[in-house]
């Protein structure tokens, strides 16, 4: 659909009107330009990689109330922000380790009710899934449900490895904000991990 070079603000429109592959087109062209700059001051590869997708992810969900004139200004001032966050935040974190077995013996103590449990949070995530774009919904369950690898999904939809990075990061990320909950969050790291 984009073959021919397209402006931003053209982008931009198609966007705000829930256009996916219009924002992996912009995804694609500014991506690497943010990434360099987060590495830049961040000095660590995932944590810039993280800074970017949140960046991106912060767009797609407020395209309906952003006004961006500018995107080389506004994706710079986005980026360092996210940058100046991470280094604000920069300190040592509380990590809360239990073992596999602790954490089996945490949610096996009743069959009856974990597998309750189990059915009532795995209808939430797909309540939460619902809320995102429907290409987010079909390479979040192909990663996570069907456990395809990034490029073979990239393969089977016919879009890039990174827009595939992209869509999965947005899909946790929205997940992350919906199920705030400590314990949520480790039953969904046991379902995902069987």
């Amino acid at each position: 659909m984009y073959n021919s070079p397209i402006n931003d603000a053209e982008l931009w429109l198609a966007i705000r009107s829930d256009d996916e592959q219009a924002f992996a087109v912009l995804f694609d062209r500014y991506w690497l330009r943010l990434y360099k700059t987060a590495l830049r001051y961040l000095k660590d590869r995932e944590a810039s990689e993280e800074a970017v997708h949140d960046v991106f992810l912060n767009i797609w969900n407020r395209r309906h109330e952003l006004e961006i004139e500018s995107f080389p200004n506004f994706l710079l001032t986005a980026i360092r922000y996210q940058v100046y966050n991470r280094l604000r935040a920069v300190k040592s974190p509380v990590v809360l380790s239990i073992s596999d077995d602790g954490i089996s013996e945490l949610l096996d103590h009743n069959k009856g009710e974990s597998r309750i449990s189990d059915q009532e949070l795995l209808y939430e995530l797909g309540q939460y899934l619902e809320q995102l774009p429907k290409r987010c919904q079909e390479i979040f369950q192909m990663s996570r449900i069907d456990h395809l690898s990034n490029q073979e999904i990239a393969g089977r939809l016919g879009i890039s490895k990174r827009t595939v990075e992209n869509q999965i990061t947005m899909a946790l990320k929205h997940l992350r904000v919906c199920f705030k909950h400590v314990s949520v969050i480790i039953s969904l790291w046991y379902i995902f991990k069987k």
